[in-house]
């Protein structure tokens, strides 16, 4: 009967309002009643968990059902391209070129010689280098010293620079465990215990941390944008969370304990002590959060324009607002952590922000644009169950993804009319009124951060989605789930500063295990990370439009 439900052939007004009131009352009921029996199955496999069962196992359906609910909006957004297949010769760097004779006595007398027939052959060697150093030993009487030769550089310890390197890009690109890295080293003939892989994944690491705070530098100043999210991890057992900050030059992972306004700022100054300031600025935003006019004033006897440590702020704080409710007192911490920030000089100051519009994330950057892959996962969350309504949604997302096309046009050609116009568009396309309530409603709610979707017609070099951060964070996601998660902070630390590295080398376009072997031989060929960056963020400018601002 829905099915061929046509609410233009209802004569009467009154009645055809009842139909749709009906029909959205039918979608309202639905989604409660999904959502109920969702969490009725939660609750039944707790129960069962906690009598020492289990509780329903996942089960693939044997007759066709409707698919369960994707939310992601990559097959809508991404339109079908014809694939190219390209040739790898030119990326393939030739070790050794080695000729090939025709037997002379299989040609004829008259064969002529025409050349050569190139053919290239990809292999690579895995065997043993054990070394056996013998270390002149010298010892002076009139110093009563001995003199010792010194074992070449990356052979301190047990292992040469080969294993090292290999076994990092193993367990840190590679995603394998240590316990199979121990697997592989025996199979090539090396002796090498579990504790001496992770010693070397994570004991005397400094110089490698040092260079991940300094290609973090250069990322941050490469660009005034930068992607950020976050992702659950663990240390220890204890629930932490990895912040992934990147363009298209750098990814750094960091891992804090919570991810507030406070953690973000703490991530993009690299976890420099906190520090306060109460200045216009502050104010601004306290007035903003609509903190009281009484506390406002409270607060302006205390010293303007100055940035303090953390005790110093809280000691003031409780001398003027003792007894402000928490969230009050959060508001304060927190424009003031903000505007310290933003008057910092240490540290590159992140102009805008591309994320997914979480609350943490406002205020820490003059400008934040939302992603746009993002803000249609909100559509596909909607699963009506009236036809016209399903009809409904699939017309508008069609819709949404057109446009979001054409916005990736402009960032190709971006022009003054252009923009006047995808503006008008917006407007026009986020004030249709379907009758579908959920719909209506989540359209409004993308109308109202035309703001900061839009960005992108002032600034052309930001993307649109905020899928590079996703990305990483999707790297870390796979290590948790093969490795779970490091157990001490000196861990903790390794995964974040080799995650970096190893993104960051196949951005740049650099061997990760030739960077590392380079590093720890002593070689030093490879150039600092920091300086290709500093070098390649001159050529793309990535921050052409506040350059002509």
């Amino acid at each position: 009967m829905l099915d061929d439900l046509d609410l233009s052939t209802i004569a009467d007004d009154r009645m055809r309002e009842l139909v749709v009131r009906l029909l959205n009352i039918i979608e309202t009921v639905t989604a409660d009643l999904r959502a109920a029996q969702a969490e009725n199955q939660r609750l039944r496999d707790e129960i069962a968990r906690l009598k020492g069962e289990q509780g329903q196992p996942p089960t693939k359906p044997t007759t066709p059902v409707p698919p369960t609910p994707n939310h992601s909006s990559e097959r809508e957004r991404r339109r079908p391209i014809e694939r190219v297949k390209r040739g790898k010769r030119d990326q393939i760097v030739i070790d050794r070129t080695q000729p090939l004779a025709v037997d002379p006595a299989i040609l004829p007398p008259d064969a002529q010689f025409k050349g050569y027939e190139e053919v290239v052959v990809q292999d690579v060697v895995i065997r043993t280098d054990n070394v056996l150093f013998r270390k002149e030993k010298w010892y002076a009487p009139s110093t009563g010293q001995t003199y010792l030769a010194p074992l070449p550089a990356g052979y301190q310890g047990a292992f040469g620079p080969g294993i090292q390197a290999l076994v990092l890009v193993f367990y840190f690109a590679s995603q394998m465990t240590e316990p199979k890295i121990a697997d592989f080293l025996a199979h090539v003939g090396i002796s090498i215990s579990d504790g001496q892989i992770s010693n070397l994944l994570i004991k005397d690491q400094v110089p490698f941390h040092t260079e991940k705070d300094a290609v973090y530098a250069a990322g941050l100043r490469s660009s005034p944008w930068q992607h950020l999210d976050d992702t659950s991890t663990r240390v220890n057992g204890q629930n932490r969370h990895c912040q992934v900050v990147t363009n298209p030059l750098h990814t750094t992972f960091i891992t804090t304990e919570a991810k507030d306004r406070l953690t973000i700022v703490d991530v993009l100054r690299n976890g420099a002590p906190r520090t306060f300031r109460l200045n216009d600025e502050a104010f601004g935003y306290l007035e903003q959060a609509g903190v009281s006019q009484i506390t406002r004033t409270k607060l302006l006897p205390l010293p303007r324009d100055q940035t303090v440590d953390a005790a110093t702020f809280q000691h003031w704080l409780a001398a003027v607002v003792p007894t402000v409710g928490d969230q009050t007192r959060k508001w304060i911490v927190d424009a003031a952590a903000v505007a310290a920030y933003h008057a910092q000089t240490e540290w590159p100051i992140v102009r805008l922000l591309v994320c997914d519009g979480a609350l943490q994330f406002t205020w820490v950057s003059e400008e934040l644009a939302l992603c746009w892959v993002h803000e249609g996962r909100h559509y596909k969350k909607l699963l009506p169950v009236v036809p016209s309504h399903r009809a409904a949604l699939d017309t508008f997302l069609d819709d949404f993804w057109d446009y979001y096309d054409q916005l990736l046009a402009y960032r190709e050609q971006p022009h003054a009319t252009e923009r006047q116009r995808l503006a008008d568009a917006f407007d026009r396309l986020f004030s249709t009124k379907t009758g579908y309530w959920a719909l209506d409603e989540r359209i409004a709610l993308t109308k109202a951060k035309k703001v900061s979707l839009l960005l992108v017609l002032s600034r052309p070099e930001i993307p649109l989605h905020n899928n590079p951060a996703e990305l990483g964070a999707r790297q870390r996601v796979r290590k948790r789930a093969i490795s779970f998660g490091p157990r001490t902070a000196e861990g903790a630390k390794a995964w974040d500063t080799f995650m970096s590295l190893a993104a960051t080398t196949k951005q740049l376009r650099v061997s990760f295990y030739q960077y590392i072997h380079d590093r720890i031989s002593g070689t030093n060929q490879i150039p600092p990370l920091n300086e290709l960056i500093d070098e390649r963020a001159k050529d793309l400018n990535l921050g052409a439009s506040w350059t002509v601002s």
